[in-house]
């Protein structure tokens, strides 16, 4: 198991190797002229070009340890859930909602492609088991299920998504649905606005974040395994989702804290789910030594305050 810790032979070593690593990672992200003509025919609407980009975060004092292509616009795929999973949790800690309340499948969310559970119309899902099934399954039959019965359908779920990306500060992002599939007009986002996402909704809910640490979820007699492999492999990594389409490559979003530090970290557009785990395994390691140990210095990721109407004079 690699160490993130510091202070000993060790833990110098992995950072070391881990730095190398990074400095690999930023040279292969500066294509030959034949691979950027490659990327150019892959090219879709949108202002879109794959395939990588990155961002490591210092938790405690907000600062940038690593970045590559942080602010170009990316499809995050099932990162897209993170946000569904941060509105969910908003309406258990509004009282709306209890771990045990059941929300209904509709005809619409049973039809959505896999990854999914496979519910037929009219069968319910409880609250608990809807998050342990995006967390670890990224159901898309639960993403859109959960979007139906918040919102009250897609698109007005999709539209709280984005407002609530801008309260946050997610300038860059746009979402149109809450399961991440390529939809026309797909997600887009950055590395910068997902590391934002990733401290916020630590941030605003401690209580449910030690979910996504959650390595196997059985329901209903299946049992189904967390789609990321870093759980339980790289010291500190307690979270959070991964994301794959064609068009987005292989994305990862993780959170790990170790020896008192704490970083956040996205890779967006691996070649191979293989590659972007090595890829965030090293970044994690080499970030972890240089992130700060003391108290916090950063604020709270929060929400602005929504508008207020003005007062009729």
């Amino acid at each position: 198991m690699a160490s993130g810790c510091v202070g000993t032979g060790r833990g110098r070593w992995f950072a070391f190797i881990g730095l190398v690593s990074v400095a690999a990672v930023t040279l292969v992200a500066t294509a030959s002229p034949a691979e950027a003509a490659r990327k150019k025919r892959r090219q879709v609407s949108g202002g879109y070009a794959p395939p990588y980009a990155a961002m490591v975060v210092d938790a405690k004092s907000g600062r940038t340890l690593h970045a590559v292509n942080e602010d170009a616009p990316r499809i995050p795929a099932s990162i897209t859930k993170v946000m569904t999973l941060y509105l969910l949790f908003e309406q258990l800690e509004r009282g709306r909602l209890g771990m045990d309340s059941p929300l209904r499948v509709s005809a619409n969310a049973a039809r959505e492609a896999p990854s999914k559970i496979g519910f037929e119309p009219g069968e319910t899902i409880a609250v608990r088991d809807a998050i342990l099934a995006l967390i670890t399954k990224s159901a898309n039959d639960v993403a859109t299920t959960v979007a139906e019965n918040v919102g009250g359908s897609e698109d007005e779920f999709a539209r709280m998504m984005t407002a609530r990306a801008r309260s946050l500060g997610m300038s860059r992002t746009t979402f149109y649905n809450a399961h991440g599939l390529p939809h026309d007009p797909p997600n887009l986002t950055t590395a910068r606005d997902l590391t934002i996402l990733a401290r916020a909704i630590q941030d605003r809910f401690p209580r449910y974040y030690p979910m996504f640490g959650t390595r196997v979820f059985n329901y209903a007699g299946g049992a189904y395994r967390n789609h990321n492999k870093l759980l339980g492999r790289i010291e500190g990594v307690d979270g959070i989702k991964t994301g794959y389409t064609r068009a987005s490559g292989f994305n990862l979003m993780t959170s790990a804290k170790a020896d008192g530090r704490h970083v956040v970290s996205v890779v967006l557009g691996g070649r191979s789910g293989a590659s972007r785990d090595k890829v965030m395994a090293d970044l994690v390691v080499a970030a972890l030594p240089r992130a700060t140990s003391g108290g916090r210095s950063a604020p709270m990721v929060a929400e602005a305050p929504e508008p207020q109407p003005e007062r009729a004079r």
